[in-house]
């Protein structure tokens, strides 16, 4: 329960007073339409239709409208939600005043909505699937795929659930909300949580014995996950060693290279993973970090606590071996690149936090190239300690992806090396519907498409080329809210377009941010304001959010029914071949400002082509069976290492075709100086481009060279723009039929006109409704399409 406040405006009350006439009156149409709902359901039970989709919106009914009774007679706690979000702060006595009708309103839309889709269900005119429920206590881990009762399932609920709720709460956990069991659920609160923590350990390095019972006493009925919770460290630690802090990040509150911390998260990480081997809680795996990142560069991020802002001497020394390895022990090497007049590689020194102007130069690109080493360094030696305890554990990082897919680089995180480091893929990657609140002007995603769709489409697409065998869990998906998006009128079409795009793209399981309201309806306690740093991130995440939005909440649990039902297909389509390749380079990307929004308009240019696009670098084609694609494409890729240069030649040796879209890509090394060779055909096709083509000329060379790899369908789009919003792909079944999505993430509705190469006749059916349709459609923006295409 949220504790009382002392002081009310008279505004508030006024409009309080207003609107409870109104209040009652939607109370009194939601209730008489959901026992229209509850009828119509004994209706379609009696004629063996399944009604699970139908059990959620009566589910979620009955919740919001408890909501929004309390938050009716709570208007202070509510408003002060309101006021920890900066977008609704200027009024939030205003918009705490309206949400109790804004929920009762959105309750009578989804009762609308279920209303008239169940009568056409049972009148005959649509033919739907039964849902293919989780069975949360049986869930069997594949080594690409998640099973229940036999078939592929994708997993669902909210991360950092209402605190302390048991898994025995019908109310929290179920087949609504979800129903994983969150080993590092109390969030913010490290010290008195089920995630593994530093407080575990005791300086006399036994451990703790009540805060290990919260990991020993887990529930072993339902599939979960543990969680390392970085960000605290023990006092004894701090007093032994000093800087056992320095250089911290937000969520990795320690010296990842100071040998004390490592001890105690070694030990840490061995026991519990002994202590916890073969539980359903593991079957998940192990986060081990919370969206870790070391940024280098004076910022927002650097400037939070004195610690960020200065090295311990345990990381320049290391700094210093690494600089010797690099060089070779040529000191006079790092001097001329870094223009500095060292006397031994002991004494080098770097400005930190790092300048920004220093980006572009040897400095900089070694500085961030150890950052990510260092990184890289840390969590290899976490993994292997926890695995001496659990030799099979498995393991993911909850990566925050922009990290890839935006154009910093002194963030310690390099996404390749740690997705090909640990068993599982993970992160917790963002998508929005609206502007961002830092926003002052329009962001580019607007111009052309109903949503933000970038970062989660790209990192899906890198992530799954470099792991393509292993299970991907987003851990804290952003794509209903974030802190730094909300829409409280968010569409449920979006909704049900970023799902079905991003477990199209290979997510299996995702933990939506957040739920907290407890069982009667109030926000959880963490949201009071107690947790210092924390209380804006957790209190100002409320507002706006699933927790005040009917619609949104049974839209996502509608989706993944509608997922579940189709999993045998979603699979189908997305183990398809990806038959072209873009390189990506981490050394052009540290050394170039804008390098992924080069490499963005590059990918965005294919991704509307109708096939699974890939990406390729050194390490890929070093470990991969380079039969996996036609073509490589090279694009805006100036800095390249000896040892990328020489994989590309590989390929081509191999009789593997490279496309470059100029002489100036792969002509500098990481350093700026000019290689002393370049590519040579070798045994395969090199084609070196003038340099002077726009995207789409180069995409055009590049679908060409993969002609025959491409489906058989074809996708004519007209949306009035010039530019392509479909995202589509199409897979030929056993039956010789063609299984096709269509996603529309064009702002505008699509014209859209199917057909086979040839020229030949089709029936199409539209799997949603078992329903024919004319070849020739009309999909809204932010639509979402399966058919079935037969050769007539």
């Amino acid at each position: 329960m949220m504790r009382p406040y002392t002081c009310i405006t008279s505004l508030l009350l006024a409009l309080a007073f207003a609107l409870t006439s109104m209040g009652a009156d939607l109370e009194a149409t939601a209730r008489e339409k959901l026992g229209r709902l509850e009828q119509l359901m004994e209706k379609a039970k009696a004629k063996s239709i399944d009604v699970t989709r139908e059990e959620s919106v009566v589910w979620f009914s009955n919740e919001f409208l408890k909501f929004a009774d309390w938050d009716e007679s709570h208007q202070e706690e509510v408003a002060y939600l309101f006021g920890e979000f900066s977008i609704y702060k200027d009024e939030k006595e205003k918009h705490a005043a309206e949400i109790p009708d804004f929920q009762r309103k959105m309750v009578i839309q989804i009762l609308d909505d279920g209303i008239t889709e169940l009568s056409k269900v049972v009148s005959g005119d649509v033919r739907r699937r039964p849902v293919n429920k989780v069975d949360w206590q049986n869930i069997e881990v594949g080594d690409n795929v998640l099973l229940s009762n036999g078939k592929p399932i994708f997993l669902y609920d909210y991360f950092s659930k209402s605190v302390g709720q048991p898994l025995t709460n019908s109310a929290v956990y179920n087949d609504h909300l979800g129903a994983i069991f969150h080993g590092g659920e109390n969030l913010y609160k490290p010290e008195h949580d089920r995630a593994i923590n530093s407080f575990l350990l005791k300086e006399d390095r036994t451990f703790d014995p009540e805060l290990l019972r919260e990991v020993t006493d887990i529930s072993d009925t339902n599939i979960g996950f543990l969680m390392f919770w970085n960000q605290g460290i023990p006092e004894w630690v701090k007093k032994q060693e000093p800087q056992a802090c320095y250089g911290r990040s937000t969520f990795i509150g320690f010296d990842v290279d100071n040998p004390l911390v490592r001890d105690v998260w070694g030990t840490i990480a061995k026991e519990t993973g002994a202590l916890t081997q073969g539980k359903k809680v593991t079957q998940l795996g192990f986060i081990l970090a919370n969206e870790p990142h070391w940024h280098s560069i004076s910022s927002g991020w650097t400037r939070r606590t004195g610690e960020m802002q200065q090295l311990s001497t345990y990381t320049v020394d290391k700094f210093r071996q690494w600089l010797d390895r690099k060089y070779d022990g040529d000191l006079k090497a790092l001097n001329k690149n870094w223009k500095t007049e060292f006397s031994s590689f002991d004494t080098v020194e770097i400005e930190f936090p790092i300048p920004a102007k220093i980006q572009g130069t040897p400095m900089y690109y070694d500085w961030a190239r150890y950052n990510m080493d260092r990184s890289i360094d840390w969590f290899t030696f976490i993994q292997g300690e926890l695995r001496k305890g659990n030799p099979n554990a498995d393991t993911h990082i909850k990566q925050s992806t922009h990290h890839y897919t935006g154009n910093p680089r002194a963030h310690g995180i390099d996404l390749e090396a740690l997705t090909e480091l640990t068993s599982m893929i993970g992160d917790d990657a963002k998508s929005w519907e609206s502007r961002i609140r830092i926003s002052k002007k329009a962001e580019a995603w607007e111009a052309h498409y109903g949503y933000f769709w970038e970062e989660v489409a790209m990192s899906y697409d890198f992530m799954e080329s470099v792991s393509p065998e292993k299970i991907h869990i987003n851990s804290e998906s952003h794509f209903l809210s974030s802190a730094h998006w909300r829409k409280l009128d968010t569409s449920v079409e979006y909704v049900e377009s970023v799902y079905w795009l991003a477990t199209l793209l290979g997510m299996d399981v995702n933990m939506s941010w957040f739920w907290a309201r407890d069982p009667d309806g109030s926000p959880e306690d963490r949201l009071e304001g107690e947790l210092n740093f924390f209380d804006g991130a957790l209190a100002g995440s409320f507002a706006g959010s699933a927790n005040q939005q009917p619609h949104i909440a049974n839209a996502y649990t509608q989706v993944m029914y509608d997922l579940n039902s189709y999993s045998e297909e979603i699979i189908a389509l997305r183990k398809q071949r990806r038959p072209l390749r873009l390189f990506h380079s981490e050394t052009s990307a540290i050394n170039k400002k804008t390098h992924m929004s080069d490499q963005f308009d590059m990918y965005e240019s294919l991704f509307f082509e109708g096939f699974p696009l890939g990406f390729a670098t050194e390490n890929i084609i070093k470990k991969q069976d380079n039969k996996l694609w036609d073509a490589i494409l090279v694009y805006k890729t100036e800095f390249v290492t000896k040892s990328e240069l020489d994989a590309l030649q590989s390929t081509l040796d191999q009789g593997g075709t490279v496309i470059v879209d100029s002489a100036k890509s792969l002509s500098k090394n990481e350093y700026g100086q000019p290689h002393g060779k370049s590519l040579k055909p070798g045994k395969g096709n090199l084609i070196v481009l003038k340099g002077s083509e726009s995207t789409s000329q180069i995409r055009d060379v590049a679908l060409g060279k993969i002609s025959t790899s491409r489906p058989d369908i074809t996708l004519g789009e007209n949306n009035g723009s010039g530019h392509k919003g479909c995202h589509w792909r199409a897979v030929k079944q056993d039956n010789g039929s063609y299984l096709v999505s269509i996603l529309n993430l064009g702002k505008n509705t699509a014209k859209l006109k199917l057909g086979l190469k040839g020229g030949t006749g089709i029936s199409v059916t539209d799997l949603f409704t078992g329903n024919s349709c004319d070849p020739e459609f009309e999909l809204n923006s932010k639509g979402v399409s399966l058919l079935e295409v037969k050769a007539l």
